[in-house]
């Protein structure tokens, strides 16, 4: 064609033409999430960040490994209990003994799932296995058959599959969707692939493994090499049709795929991809925020899609370009993912019907019991700040929520300056039963004086590891947000906790505390530890 608007026209029709194909979302942020190193999801934290997920969208919740320990198999049991739209799966190597126990777990859920692995590399069948190939061969078929027996569906792992030869891998498949699996994921265990590799891979096993049902394959990948992402992009471009991956890419060592840049990329390049999802994109914010404020890990600012600077313009040149019009620099623009402008702006002669409006409109989850403390909680914020943003009053709701439930809590500090410069702090907690007590340290700082008045408390050994403060929100009266890790230095187990206040340092003692509790309930033997499969023998 010479005419440029008729060859347009022309593309554009042959475009409308290819089928979209619809991608299904498993989030894994509550069993391999939580084996990132300090993360220690409480059940009641699990169950609601399940509950968002599903309101996110997500089409199956990959809940726990049910055989790991008491507490995992009662996190996956809650779960199963309160999903109505979501499926929910539970881990299981193969052994039968993993089967049942994720049987048992989710005999409550409305659409029960099985995810069972086992190692396929050479590495991983030398080192860890001690089997041959024809071993390997044989307890897939045993035990993806023995899972199919208690299962509808069953989804199989071939584990460090991207350094698996080829040639075997195609068995491993073919033997997994002979004995019954329907879901086939393709784990890149070690972040080891790159796109066009990772690619390639789900088109020979699509185009060669044999079967009269419909198999779904799915990447899962790990971020070593930062390409996470992209390898699940190119997993869906050769025709995977489940993406794996946790929320803001948490996960062990480098974290996982981030799911909420794998669905804004296949929503902005839906062109390319040929595929549309569930996900519920304007829940994106505070599907993120929920989890970072639960795992302890804060949000890089530069992140793609939900960090702080995603929307924001510093050069000239673009801040000219995007008030003329936004889509010169922006491909993603703010609504798209749930920030919203203030349309509804909140201060301290707000009422109670306002402030119920602005939770609506938010979408966030409460029930008619939450909002007494909920807007007691945000006129005391808004006697100290002269407008409330969305971000506060997500971080308020999000703190209500879910803050050391039990245990101990911050009830008051008061610091004052010795003659040698040091810090006497004077920190009260109060327990359940509204009994307040005291105790007082020093220290070169405010923060270390702080610190070693909750030591004196709780009676224990802990190290702090990391402490970070972020804002909430931008300007001086920002609340801030303080995260912080401690070791357990009898059992080596690291614990993230966070506090939110709109004083620094008491948000500082609200994030200690809740760690130094968490610690306490480990040695009272309360806690269950993120207990991954690797700690545990292996098939």
């Amino acid at each position: 064609f010479n005419d440029t608007a008729t060859t347009e026209i022309y593309t554009l029709s042959l475009h409308d033409a290819l089928p979209i194909c619809k991608v299904e979302f498993l989030d894994t942020s509550l069993r391999d999430g939580e084996q990132t190193p300090g993360v220690n999801f409480s059940i009641k934290e699990k169950i609601a960040i399940a509950k968002q997920l599903e309101k996110w969208g997500i089409s199956a919740i990959e809940a726990g490994f049910p055989a790991a320990s008491p507490d995992s198999f009662t996190a996956v049991q809650e779960i199963a209990k309160v999903l109505t739209k979501t499926a929910v799966t539970g881990l299981a190597r193969s052994v039968k003994s993993d089967i049942d126990a994720c049987y048992e777990a989710l005999k409550d859920a409305k659409y029960p799932q099985v995810h069972v692995f086992i190692a396929t590399s050479p590495i991983h069948r030398e080192f860890k296995l001690n089997k041959t190939k024809e071993e390997i061969l044989e307890a897939i078929k045993e035990h993806v058959s023995y899972a199919r027996s208690k299962f509808e569906i069953v989804e199989f792992s071939p584990e460090d599959a991207t350094r698996t030869e080829l040639d075997f891998l195609l068995q491993v498949v073919q033997t997994a969707v002979d004995a019954g699996a329907s879901y086939i994921n393709i784990p890149d265990t070690v972040g080891f692939t790159t796109p066009a590799e990772y690619g390639a891979i789900f088109k020979y096993l699509i185009d060669h493994v044999k079967t009269d049902r419909k198999i779904i394959y799915s990447p899962h990948c790990h971020d070593d090499l930062g390409m996470a992402v992209a390898n699940s992009l190119a997993a869906v471009k050769n025709g995977a049709r489940r993406v794996e991956g946790t929320i803001n890419g948490i996960g062990e060592r480098a974290g996982n795929a981030a799911l909420e840049e794998v669905a804004v990329a296949l929503n902005i390049r839906e062109d390319y991809y040929q595929v549309e999802s569930p996900i519920v994109l304007n829940e994106t914010i505070n599907t993120s925020e929920l989890v970072s404020r639960y795992s302890g890990i804060p949000i890089p600012k530069n992140k793609a899609v939900v960090g702080g600077n995603a929307f924001s313009h510093e050069s000239g040149i673009h801040q000219d370009g995007v008030l003329k019009n936004p889509l010169t620099y922006e491909i993603i623009t703010p609504e798209l993912v749930g920030v919203k402008s203030n349309s509804l702006p909140l201060g301290k002669l707000s009422g109670r019907h306002a402030f119920v409006e602005k939770l609506h409109e938010l979408g966030l989850d409460f029930t008619e019991e939450d909002i007494k403390p909920l807007f007691a909680k945000f006129k005391s914020l808004a006697d100290k700040k002269h407008e409330i943003t969305d971000a506060d009053i997500r971080a308020l709701v999000a703190g209500t929520a879910v803050e050391n439930p039990e245990g101990f809590q911050f009830n008051d500090l008061r610091l004052t300056t010795n003659a040698d410069e040091t810090i006497s702090a004077a920190v009260s907690l109060r327990n359940e039963e509204g009994e307040v007590l005291e105790f007082l340290a020093n220290g070169q700082g405010s923060v270390e004086a702080i610190f070693n008045a909750i030591d004196k408390f709780f009676n224990q050994t802990v190290r702090l590891t990391s402490y970070n403060i972020d804002a909430v929100t931008d300007g001086i009266d920002a609340q801030a947000r303080v995260l912080v890790s401690v070791e357990n230095v009898d059992t080596d187990t690291i614990f993230n906790a966070s506090g939110l206040d709109f004083d620094v340092l008491k948000a500082s003692a609200i994030a200690y505390i809740n760690a130094n509790t968490l610690v306490q309930k480990e040695n009272a033997g309360e806690m269950g530890r993120a207990v991954s499969y690797r700690d545990l023998p292996q098939a």
